[in-house]
């Protein structure tokens, strides 16, 4: 996958061994997966909400009133866009 073998990964284990200690290496092993897995459910929102946009709501900062076809003009999705049309080149 990684172009690692069965030997490079026991090597970087028995490193990991003697430098972090037998009482460590579970704590690690732990945090190293939570953290993957925070990553991976980060980028899946991320991926649905690209995916499945929602039209955001214009929040109105002045006192000033808004007829409702402009509200409804300003939370509508926006229009599907035509398809030029072909010419021909003679």
């Amino acid at each position: 996958m990684f172009g690692f073998h069965a030997w490079d990964l026991l090597i970087v284990l028995l490193i990991a061994l003697v430098i972090f200690g037998p009482r460590k290496l579970p704590e690690i092993g732990g945090a190293v997966g939570k953290s993957i897995r925070e990553f991976k459910k980060a980028t899946n929102e991320i991926v649905d909400q690209v995916k499945s946009p929602e039209p955001k709501q214009i929040t109105s900062t002045s006192n000033k009133a808004v007829s409702p076809e402009v509200k409804e003009s300003l939370t509508a999705p926006a229009a599907s866009v035509e398809k030029p049309q072909e010419v021909e080149v003679e």
